[in-house]
């Protein structure tokens, strides 16, 4: 499959109560934030699926916690249960697992860094977590 028929993209931070999602332009070149799902509110699975249909989504991208030995825990274990779910709801879209490692901590630094303060910020930083997610993903094509 050519890269270009995995644009545009949607690109996933899993949390237990957030999940933060970001979407590529149309020609995959930028991300940028599009909002932070409460999963206590909200059927996470089915508002990820009407975003790919309102967006034309091609592909899903979701932040896969790896240790840094490289072994997966039992955060990776919810992460993959959750791709499988949405797998089974999306079954045209191809899901790909990408390394999220530090991209919770690296979107706290950078927003702190333009001087707002992280611990009011936590829907923006899933956010900004799921843009670093698709950031990756991206930069392997």
């Amino acid at each position: 499959m050519d890269s270009s028929e995995l644009h545009p993209a949607l690109g996933i931070d899993h949390g237990d109560a957030r999940i933060g999602i970001a979407a590529t332009d149309p020609l995959g070149i930028l991300a940028h934030p599009v909002e932070t799902i409460d999963v206590r509110k909200t059927d996470a699975i089915e508002r990820i699926a009407a975003l790919a249909a309102s967006r034309s989504i091609r592909t899903l991208v979701l932040g896969l916690p790896i240790r840094i030995d490289g072994t997966e825990g039992s955060s990776a274990e919810k992460v993959r249960k959750f791709g499988n779910r949405l797998a089974k709801r999306l079954p045209q879209l191809p899901l790909l697992y990408v390394d999220e490692a530090y991209t919770t901590m690296d979107a706290a630094a950078k927003l702190h860094e333009a001087g707002r303060n992280a611990k009011r910020q936590k829907a923006v930083i899933d956010q900004a977590a799921a843009v670093a997610i698709l950031e990756a993903w991206l930069a392997t094509l």
